[in-house]
């Protein structure tokens, strides 16, 4: 993996996803430049430092974005507001729950991915999922062609946002090869944690269910060809919704997340890489919990055994086999356990490829164009 900073994993695990999600190489450094220097204090100590740098280099794409509307370049404008969204919500993404600029940081990241989409990408477009009395924030991106057409229902991780979906431009990978994508803040993620205060459950498929059901009201989607990816975290969350959600068609573990539970006790003990710096309070706040130990009892239910035999559909679990968060052992525990699904398949990125590292962020279009691929070769398959 590019280390901009040696020694900090956590940042360059940023920076890389930055780079690997329509960021500049220029742009980066100029805004990782400065830093260097809080970069080696570690992961947790510098973060107000990182959130200075990147919001700088997003003031001056912002005011570059209305310059460039203002002369009605609205191609322009809309690449510009694109990178400013991607940078300012990987600095985001780094803060303490309890930092006071979380929240007004990611109103503006909210601001920012709307201009993107009415100059760039109008195909694009908010929407809100009804769950239990309230709603879950979402972007609908609606593949072209007549008809209706098949979506996958794309779920974040820990620590990741749609936002984050939205720069990956998996979505975009998925239109081209005509799958429309919902791109969903779950609980425990993104808007529905930060503005709702929806907290994570282990129960999946609860709000799989809300969202399968909000799409089957549309007559753009072809009803018997929804699937559902989810990356880092979201590799035990689709997995577990699929087992149960049995309207889903095809399930995609991006990053297997086989036993987290199991991942934490590890990582009390400092063995593995942690994907966000102030790591514990980030987990607390995710999951609705104050007490660690407490918490940890809990986490142990945040697992697959026994789960992925339920699956029924077609299953990719994709992992890099260099992923210093998740062992690679439990991407073949996934795979291996999924005696049910009729099409399962393990594919393993190589250092040799690229991809190698935690969801393949160091080569991320290489994992996303892999997946789409096979996603719509299986649609296909479907009658």
């Amino acid at each position: 993996m590019f280390e901009y900073f040696p020694g900090n994993y956590v940042w360059n695990l940023g920076v890389v996803a930055t780079l690997n999600s329509g960021g500049l190489i220029d742009e980066v450094d100029r805004a990782c430049r400065p830093i260097k220097e809080a970069a080696a204090q570690g992961e947790d100590a510098g973060t107000p430092d990182l959130l200075r740098a990147w919001t700088a280099l997003t003031d001056q794409l912002v005011a570059q974005a209305e310059q460039a509307e203002a002369a009605n370049h609205t191609r322009t404008a809309g690449q510009l507001y694109f990178r400013a969204t991607n940078y300012l919500c990987q600095a985001e993404r780094m803060l303490s729950n309890s930092d006071p600029h979380r929240i007004p940081t990611y109103r503006r990241v909210l601001e920012l991915a709307q201009k993107a989409f009415d100059l760039k990408d109008p195909r694009v477009t908010r929407v809100a999922i009804p769950y239990e009395g309230t709603t879950l924030p979402a972007y609908f991106s609606a593949a072209p062609g007549d008809g209706p057409r098949p979506v996958v229902v794309l779920v974040n991780g820990l620590d990741s946002t749609k936002e984050h979906m939205y720069s990956s431009s998996h979505w975009e990978e998925l239109a081209a090869r005509g799958i429309s994508c919902l791109m969903l803040d779950q609980p425990g993620t993104g808007e529905a944690l930060r503005l709702q205060g929806l907290t994570a459950r282990i129960d999946a498929e609860a709000w799989a269910a809300a969202a399968v059901d909000w799409l089957e009201t549309r007559p753009d989607v072809d009803r018997s060809r929804i699937g559902i990816t989810g990356w880092s975290l979201g590799g035990y969350y689709a997995p577990r919704a699929a087992a149960f959600e049995k309207r889903f068609a095809l399930c995609v573990a991006w990053g297997a997340n086989h036993d987290w539970g199991a991942v934490q006790r590890r990582r009390l003990e400092r063995e593995g890489e942690r994907p966000v710096p102030h790591y514990w309070e980030h987990v607390l706040w995710v999951w609705g919990h104050t007490d660690l130990k407490e918490f940890i009892a809990f986490a142990d239910g945040v697992n697959l055994e026994g789960v992925v035999e339920r699956i029924t559909v077609p299953f990719l679990v994709a992992h890099g086999a260099n992923d210093r968060q998740i062992p690679l052992e439990y991407a073949h525990r996934s795979h291996d356990q999924a005696v049910n699904s009729p099409k399962r398949e393990l594919r393993v990125f190589t250092p040799e490829e690229g991809a190698t590292e935690h969801i393949g962020l160091d080569h991320l279009p290489h994992v996303s164009v892999f997946i789409a691929d096979w996603v719509a070769d299986t649609f296909a398959e479907i009658p």
